[in-house]
């Protein structure tokens, strides 16, 4: 039997800038039979026209990644779920990657990642997410997070929240199995962390995970995350 379809749902916000480099890099995954869907959180760039363009699958939802997710997620009729930033990119052959992974006990999973830039630290960030990642069972969404449909639809999808959605995901998902921890690498961009300071950001990710932690509301966190970047 063939595997289930993959739909690789991406959520937008004035990506337009994004956009041509981003559905050029999974037109090989649309051959192999992916589905790739956008979901707009309220652009006002042209990033609704240039999907509209590319023949993409594009829906519109309330701003907010966790909420675009979902709307993503329950529009869709793929077996497998793959949620993508719009500033990461996939390694070759994800479709098979995330298939093989899914074919087993255990039903979701993600990426290692790579981070693009010119800081030298960048290139010693990333191997510690992925190894924080691999001990903890957590993963970011800059990890290119992916599951079963199923098990989307038993956690209830993402939760509603402006903020750490992907850290309270993983701890959702991994009631139902341990993590796929893939070595294949999807490629971020450091673009975040050039801009507001290597040392700043991981200073500020590490106190609000802490906080989180601690049991710091996500939207008490996102207040002060908006207020400080």
């Amino acid at each position: 039997m063939s595997p289930p379809r993959l739909d690789v749902i991406i959520p937008v916000l004035d990506e337009a800038d994004q956009l041509p480099e981003l559905l050029a890099s999974l037109a090989p995954l649309r051959v192999a039979g992916a589905e790739v869907v956008l979901v707009d959180g309220g652009s006002r760039d042209a990033t609704l026209t240039i999907a509209g363009e590319q023949a993409c699958q594009c829906l519109s939802a309330p701003r907010g990644r966790a909420r675009q997710m979902n709307a993503g997620g329950e529009a869709s009729d793929g077996g497998h779920l793959l949620f993508l930033h719009a500033d990461t990119r996939l390694p070759a052959h994800a479709v098979n990657f995330v298939a093989k992974a899914l074919a087993g006990e255990r039903c979701w999973g993600r990426f290692d990642v790579r981070l693009s830039g010119h800081h030298p630290l960048l290139s010693m960030i990333a191997p510690a997410m992925n190894l924080r990642s691999r001990l903890t069972g957590i993963a970011t969404g800059d990890q290119a997070m992916f599951m079963t449909r199923e098990a989307f639809e038993a956690v209830g999808g993402f939760p509603a929240q402006p903020l750490m959605e992907d850290i309270e995901m993983s701890r959702r998902l991994k009631r139902l199995s341990p993590p796929a921890c893939l070595r294949a690498k999807v490629t971020s961009s450091g673009r975040r962390w050039e801009r507001n300071g290597v040392w700043r950001t991981i200073r500020l990710m590490w106190r609000l995970r802490y906080r989180y932690w601690r049991g710091v509301s996500a939207d008490i966190l996102a207040r002060e995350y908006r207020h400080v970047r």
